[in-house]
């Protein structure tokens, strides 16, 4: 029997994919072992569509928050400059990801995004459909953006997602951190924390204590605001369930990419 299409976006987060307490640091290792994990998932299942994205991690972070580019530059310098810097992780993954197979177009967000107060409120949809269709891989990363009240902001990948899932109907987004999930507290700070397996997203209280601040330099909030965008996808779009798992497990990408019903990390589900 065929499997039915599915539409998958994986995001990489910036604190996975570099080392966010050293400026300019891109953990290769590591992104190519996702990328062949993404190829042999594909390889498994020929009717898995997917849409990649990464954080910046300690590339464009680092440089946003100099410039205070996230709510309005004061030199717009910063604004290139964290372009510039994010687009330069985008290089170092798409290559990685290349040589592992897996037909990847990147697409630079800031090309045509347009922000309100911190809001992503357009972005050209017509080169990733397209992309798609051809039977390729897109991959965006979160980005400098243009802002109508602030000036300049930053689009997080999250945030693109997000607008993208409401024209795509993706089935599936995964998000790769360093942790294995949501946690009731900081997990590299408290052994006591607990994994969250469930966050209902009509249940705000599910996440009440429950999430806190970004370890290293992120200036698009944090774990927080990230699974409140999440809960207010899966509200938005019906059949829609969010991941959060560990990309630094070997093999969990694949396995998951592989199996839906998996037990891995914590569901954001409606």
């Amino acid at each position: 029997m065929n499997e039915a299409r599915s539409l998958v976006f994986v995001k990489l987060g910036g604190s996975l994919i570099t080392d966010k307490n050293a400026e300019f640091r891109a953990r290769r290792d590591v992104i190519a072992r996702l990328a062949a994990e993404v190829r042999r998932a594909l390889d498994a299942h020929p009717a898995l569509n997917l849409l990649l994205g990464h954080g910046s991690g300690s590339f464009g972070h680092v440089v946003a928050k100099q410039y205070h580019v996230q709510s309005g530059c004061e030199d717009w310098q910063g604004y290139a400059l964290t372009g510039a810097a994010a687009m330069e992780l985008n290089h170092i993954v798409s290559a990685e990801f290349r040589e592992a197979g897996v037909p990847v177009v990147s697409i630079q967000p800031s090309a045509s995004a347009r922000c309100r107060a911190g809001q992503l409120i357009e972005l050209a949809l017509h080169p990733v459909q397209e992309v798609l269709r051809r039977g390729l891989v897109p991959l965006v990363y979160g980005d400098v953006a243009l802002d109508e009240v602030w000036g300049s902001t930053i689009a997080s990948t999250e945030a693109i997602f997000a607008f993208l899932a409401h024209a795509l109907r993706p089935q599936r987004i995964l998000l790769l951190g360093e942790v294995d999930g949501v946690y009731t507290a900081d997990p590299r700070l408290d052994p006591t924390a607990e994994l969250v397996p469930v966050i209902h997203a009509h249940a705000a209280a599910d996440i009440d204590g429950a999430l806190g601040a970004s370890h290293g330099t992120d200036v698009t909030g944090g774990m927080r605001s990230k699974v409140e965008l999440m809960m207010q996808v899966v509200r938005d779009v019906p059949g829609l369930e969010v991941r959060l798992f560990s990309g630094l497990r070997p093999g969990l990408l694949e396995q998951v990419l592989g199996d839906p019903s998996l037990d891995a990390g914590t569901r954001v589900v409606s």
